[in-house]
């Protein structure tokens, strides 16, 4: 008997009948939950496979269902990333702005930023006496205006 799931909906975290058909969860990176259709293992080791609307970028928490009422929660993956506080909102909010100009996918909250590791920006950011912390943390860059992920392979060229 094939295991394997392939999810067509996505629902919130919130919604009880999709949680009581939960089976699985699936770890993804920010990278990855912007896939919507790729195939993945799931925690346990089970096989599926994303057949979401294209542009379908998926937040922690999310919850993807099956045509056959089987459920998988989105689990955002802890994965290697800057984590830039600053000593006043303003600093921050100027980190915010130089970063949004290079279209640099970024988790945006009122005490940090958090975006992938850049030298380049690394070195930005120290020149603005921003604090860059190293670490392995779950990231939840924010949608575009659009609905999509911005990731430009250019943004500091």
């Amino acid at each position: 008997m094939d295991d394997s799931i392939t999810l067509t909906q996505r629902f919130s975290a919130d919604n009880n009948f999709v949680k009581d058909a939960i089976v699985d969860s699936l770890a993804l990176t920010a990278e990855e939950r912007s896939r919507s259709r790729h195939q993945f293992k799931t925690i346990s080791g089970r096989s599926v496979y994303l057949n979401l609307p294209r542009g379908t970028v998926l937040q922690h928490g999310d919850l993807l269902m099956s045509d056959r009422d089987r459920a998988v929660s989105v689990v955002a993956k802890p994965e290697p990333v800057f984590t830039v506080t600053a000593p006043t909102a303003t600093d921050l909010l100027r980190a915010a702005y130089h970063l949004g100009n290079r279209h640099v996918p970024l988790e945006v909250t009122s005490t940090y930023l958090r975006l992938s590791p850049d030298p380049v920006l690394r070195t930005m950011l120290d020149r603005m006496g921003l604090h860059v912390k190293e670490e392995i943390e779950p990231f939840s860059p924010e949608v575009g205006a659009y609905g999509h992920l911005h990731s430009d392979s250019h943004a500091h060229d």
